[in-house]
């Protein structure tokens, strides 16, 4: 009775639509910090190893997780259970570890070749369990320990749902199974009354290395495993919220974790960060954030082909085919290392570099330097565009966090389509 009454009490609070403010702190992505530590060679190799053995079984790996950088978070349960989550339009479940994760009793989600690689790679990036048997010396790598965990048994309003599920990623898997509760917007009041997720049982061992528990999945619903009706969405269907709108605001990153990356508003346009929108580009596929991208430009380089193209909160970089990233690369004055499969740039660049132009619908957008120059740390900045191989399917271009930083985006679910607005922030 106890958990009845606590859900209509939740029910009945969202009756009056609201806006929620979710405040993001960022914290320089694993590529960077593997770089700085000399791993990033070897996670690499495993990852290309993982990629191809799931390529041979039939498998589709979704996002690596590397990229990450902007953090916010969600609370789950009556009473409230905090996560840190990655808000991520690029996929579309919500999921965090459970109370379960990394008992002995749980499936192990290794990558499926990390007993195949060397000691010095495994022992890195797989962690004890993942490896052969007879290096049994070497330290235990438990991704579960050092992440908040949801405990059912504490929530009056949770409901048991127990399908299993699993996602892949580059380097190893999260898995466990389905259950409902109350999931909250941030430390707000503005709450999903009956929203699935995912509680992990099992994450891969790289996941010790990210500072999150868990992602919270802004796609839609067709691109969600299982189906399961995102959280914004399932707030949208219910009125929860003033508009079918949320807005996403970044701020400059840094080789350092900063208190304040940004915002994410729930419901409404971010005034406060956000200049007027320069226009709404329709959406060409309601499954990512994937719109057309008419034409890209740099210095005298200068392409028009068309491609597809996603906005992507969950990736730091901006992706394409590798033979325009070279072009664009060139024309700023960066060099490609094969050994990290990066461009480095000069630091000082950000003052003479010139602008990288996009062109959406009948609009032109200038990146300034400041926002695709990014400093990995001890004195390097990256150009950061990377070689993105759809292999004939899914989007050519991903717009990650350098366009986001520059251009406020305005994530419309009921039209279907992105509004791009300039940030306020000094600087752009």
């Amino acid at each position: 009775m106890t958990s009845l009454l606590a859900l209509l009490a939740i029910t009945l609070g969202t009756c009056s639509a609201e806006v929620v403010r979710v405040p993001l702190t960022y914290s320089p992505p694993l590529r960077h910090r593997l770089m700085l530590d000399g791993k990033w060679s070897d996670h690499l190799r495993l990852k290309q190893q993982l990629r191809l053995s799931a390529n041979s079984q039939g498998r589709q790996v979704v996002t690596d997780l590397d990229d990450f950088a902007y953090y916010g978070t969600v609370n789950i349960g009556t009473p409230a259970q905090k996560f840190l989550v990655i808000l991520d339009t690029g996929s579309a479940n919500l999921w965090i570890p459970d109370i379960t994760c990394g008992s002995k009793n749980t499936d192990s989600s290794c990558g499926d070749l990390c007993p195949q690689f060397p000691k010095s790679v495994c022992n890195v990036l797989c962690g004890k369990e993942c490896c052969l048997q007879s290096w049994e010396s070497m330290p235990t790598k438990n991704a579960c320990d050092s992440k908040s965990k949801f405990d059912s048994s504490k929530s009056s309003t949770y409901v048991a749902n127990g399908q299993k599920w699993t996602i892949r990623y580059g380097t190893g898997s999260a898995q466990g199974f389905l259950g409902q509760d109350v999931v909250c917007f941030g430390n707000t009041t503005v709450c999903i009354p009956t929203q699935v997720f995912g509680q992990a049982s099992s994450i891969a061992p790289f996941f010790a290395d990210q500072p999150i528990d868990g992602i919270l999945g802004l796609g839609f619903t067709a691109l969600a495993v299982d189906h399961v009706v995102p959280p914004f969405i399932n707030a949208v269907n219910m009125g929860i919220l003033d508009k079918p709108i949320f807005t996403v605001y970044l701020m400059h990153n840094g080789p350092v974790e900063m208190p304040k990356g940004g915002v994410f508003t729930y419901g409404g346009f971010d005034t406060e960060n956000c200049q007027d929108i320069i226009a709404y580009e329709p959406l060409s596929s309601a499954t990512y954030w994937q719109i057309k991208l008419k034409a890209i430009s740099v210095g005298h380089v200068s392409l028009s082909q068309g491609w597809q193209v996603i906005s992507d909160t969950g990736t730091s970089f901006i992706g394409g085919p590798a033979a325009i990233i070279q072009q664009l690369a060139k024309e700023v004055g960066a060099t490609y290392n094969a050994q990290a499969q990066a461009y480095f740039i000069d630091c000082n660049s950000k003052a003479t570099a010139p602008d990288v132009v996009l062109t959406i619908g009948e609009r032109k957008y200038p990146i300034k330097p400041v926002n695709y120059i990014v400093n990995v740390g001890d004195g390097t900045c990256e150009f950061s565009f990377f070689a993105f191989g759809g292999a004939g399917w899914g989007p050519a271009w991903i717009l990650g966090d350098p366009f986001i930083r520059q251009y406020c985006n305005v994530y419309d679910v009921a039209q279907q389509r992105i509004g791009f607005a300039p940030s306020k922030q000094r600087g752009d």
